[in-house]
């Protein structure tokens, strides 16, 4: 199979789990999860501590391999072909690891070495321009940065890498609003571009003003996916945290 393949169909999922039982050592977290996110979405994954949240983005990643079922990636096998599989990522964690001694620039330039893959200095530029960052700021090392502008250089770097998939770990924890909602902006860009948007996060206010669809997952399980409304307000807030409440405690 090609390492770049694109999807034959654009009902085919770019990040797809089915069936998926999967744990470490001798505990099983996941228990036969079915997920699938397609192009230009933004879904957005909530649960409580333990409930399978990061053991699905281990999952996509291929840190984890399924006791049983199958995890796609642009229709690629994870378990199979996982290098390919990761070509098709810009993965965001918690804290943004840069490297402190290198400007925003150097930063991408490198990490895309990394991937395999080289853009122009002039390229790099827009694209942290086009993340929010100041002109001023893409020459300055990292090790002052923010963690707004630390995440503006990892949103640069899946704007410079044209991957399909973004995935998200607790992307707003520790923001202020105006980050956020720049933040989220940018996580609009990326779904305008047709990129498959993955976000664990607590943040179900944060959650409910961006995702296009919420999922909660509880005992390892897809409990429940609530999709957002045409207009105004998206989702009714006040259900969702009757929800999340509901299948946290469960």
């Amino acid at each position: 199979m090609s390492e770049n393949p694109a999807p034959a169909n654009p009902q085919i999922p770019l990040l797809n789990a089915v069936n998926v039982t999967a744990g470490y050592k001798n505990k099983v977290i996941l228990h036969e999860l079915n997920l699938s996110i397609h192009a230009g979405e933004i879904y957005a994954l909530l649960g409580a501590n333990g409930a399978g949240k990061t053991t699905t983005l281990s999952l996509f990643l291929g840190f984890l391999t399924p006791i049983s079922g199958q995890v796609f990636v642009n229709q690629i096998d994870v378990t199979t072909s996982r290098k390919a599989a990761l070509q098709q990522i810009a993965y965001i964690p918690e804290s943004v690891a840069l490297y402190e001694h290198l400007t925003a620039q150097e930063n991408i330039a490198y990490l895309l070495e990394l991937a395999g893959q080289t853009a122009a200095p002039e390229e790099i530029s827009r694209s942290l321009l086009s993340a929010g960052l100041q002109e001023t700021a893409i020459h300055q090392r990292v090790s002052d940065f923010s963690k707004g502008m630390r995440q503006k250089v990892a949103i640069a770097l899946a704007f410079t890498r044209k991957v399909p998939v973004l995935l998200l770990d607790e992307p707003t924890s520790g923001l202020d609003p105006k980050a956020t909602g720049e933040f989220n902006q940018l996580l609009e860009i990326l779904r305008n571009q047709g990129v498959a948007i993955l976000m664990v996060t607590h943040d179900l206010l944060g959650a409910a003003e961006i995702a296009d669809r919420i999922g909660f997952i509880a005992g390892g399980q897809l409990a429940e996916e609530v999709a957002a409304h045409d207009g105004a307000q998206r989702f009714d807030v006040s259900s969702l945290h009757q929800r999340y409440v509901g299948w946290a405690v469960s």
